[in-house]
């Protein structure tokens, strides 16, 4: 019988089985940030223990990090502590620190496939929920805790149990104004946001293989909103494509046998699931979220459900949403005000995400009523926006253009929605309070529909543009 990539990664990261049944894997790749990390160095100092493996950690700042103005100090003085004591912490140690001062900072799921840090075949691990995001190379990545993030730096190993696998097949070529933000929300829609919970996702199909690199991130980016403990594509030519002549990729002969090796991760053509999905990329359109959770969202031609229609825990959690976010059953998507509107995350925050956008606003006016930001999810894609103009493209049509950082995704910063605003996001929670005011309400969709959305001033269907 054949093995799935993630058996093959796991193998060859275990060290040995613990009595607990659980694996103690060894973490190829380890990327922190300011806001998790400086606990867990705290943690070491006080166990006079140095960093195992400085060579494979990484840290970058983004969180906390605010998006109009970077002067140091920082305004809010807690966010400066932070971004002392990462740097602090990162000195002491020898770890690459992609900070302001380098010009090379940005969000850390950006980064990582940026700088071609994350490769096929790793096993990675980042004190943040969204580290599924590296997945999309064919590596096995996840989110940790900070008592975690001490264990990694301390010994460069985690306990951890292995997933189950479920292959997820989406067949078939979308249509147009369909994305593959789209695709992760409707694959939530239709297995719920605990239907992942003791997998992993194997995304596979001619929809992901036809998608570019940056497409498969957003895809694997959402898998833990899905409830899954990671997701991931196999590599493929795309794959190293994408990687070759990246500043940490192997060159020449290196980079050959790199490949070789990295294809030899794949799942292979016999390798058996513990449970298999397929949906057709046909039946997808841009979706929308209407509710409290990645799941509860309809396609835009779509409707609220009804509470009055349904029974038991799924009436009492429609009926939940639609209270906070100040909805009513049967009520058109199409057409639902908004207040505020953000294009950035680490889902998409990715140049490819910001030319889709631009292409929509250019010519176009931002509607009075909307305060319409973009956020570049690092300073190297921000320069390549500014080289192609996307940044006049914005401004003109009267969005802000900010500067790079986690922003409004999660609101650890100045970016925050205020009383009960409502906001369309290409980010990836709509959780209550997400955004930064206990009464916030957010839209998750794709960055072509919260460009659209922003002209039109309430939710739109990119696909009905004049």
């Amino acid at each position: 019988m054949g093995k799935t990539l993630l058996d093959k990664v796991w193998e060859k990261h275990t060290v040995r089985e613990l009595p607990s049944g659980q694996s103690q894997l060894f973490i190829g790749l380890h990327l922190i940030h300011e806001v998790t990390s400086p606990q867990a160095f705290a943690m070491l100092k006080e166990l006079n223990l140095p960093v195992k493996f400085p060579n494979r950690t990484f840290a970058t700042m983004d969180h906390i990090i605010p998006t109009q103005s970077q002067a140091r100090p920082l305004v809010d003085s807690l966010a400066e502590e932070m971004v002392v004591a990462l740097t602090e912490s990162c000195k002491e140690h020898n770890i690459t620190l992609y900070d302001l001062e380098s010009k090379q900072q940005g969000v850390v799921h950006i980064i990582g496939p940026e700088k071609g840090l994350t490769q096929p075949g790793m096993t990675i691990a980042c004190g943040d929920s969204h580290t599924s995001t590296h997945g999309a190379f064919g590596a096995i990545a996840f989110g940790i805790g900070t008592s975690n993030i001490r264990d990694v730096l301390a010994t460069g190993c985690l306990a951890m149990s292995k997933p189950k696998v479920r292959q997820v097949r989406v067949e078939g070529e979308l249509k147009p104004g369909v994305y593959a933000k789209d695709v992760a929300l409707y694959i939530i829609h239709k297995l719920g946001v605990k239907g992942g919970v003791g997998y992993a996702y194997e995304y596979a199909g001619s929809t992901f293989e036809n998608m570019t690199m940056e497409e498969r991130l957003t895809v694997c980016n959402m898998s833990i909103e899905g409830g899954a403990r990671c997701g991931y594509i196999n590599p493929d030519q795309v794959t190293f494509d994408y990687l070759k002549g990246r500043e940490m990729v192997p060159e020449g002969e290196a980079f050959e046998r790199a490949v070789e090796y990295w294809k030899s991760n794949a799942s292979d053509d016999d390798a058996e699931f513990d449970d298999v999905v397929v949906y057709n990329a046909q039946d997808i359109e841009p979706m929308v979220t209407w509710g409290i959770n990645p799941a509860q969202s309809s396609p835009v031609s779509g409707h609220v459900p009804n509470p009055e229609n349904l029974e038991g825990a799924e009436q009492t959690s429609v009926a939940e949403a639609l209270e906070y976010m100040q909805l009513s059953g049967d009520q058109d998507i199409k057409g639902i005000p908004l207040d505020v509107t953000f294009i950035g995350s680490c889902t998409n925050g990715r140049l490819s995400d910001l030319r889709i956008a631009a292409e929509i606003a250019k010519g176009r006016k931002v509607a009075e009523n909307v305060q319409a930001i973009v956020v570049p999810g690092s300073m190297e894609v921000a320069r390549q926006a500014v080289a192609e103009g996307l940044d006049k493209v914005f401004k003109e049509a009267g969005f802000e253009w900010r500067l790079a950082g986690c922003s409004m995704c999660l609101a650890m910063n100045p970016d925050k929605l205020q009383g009960d605003q409502m906001c369309a996001s290409s980010s990836n929670r709509n959780f209550k309070g997400r955004q930064g005011s206990p009464t916030g309400r957010t839209l998750l969709m794709s960055p072509a529909m919260v460009a659209a959305s922003s002209i039109a001033g309430k939710v739109a269907d990119v696909r009905e543009l004049d």
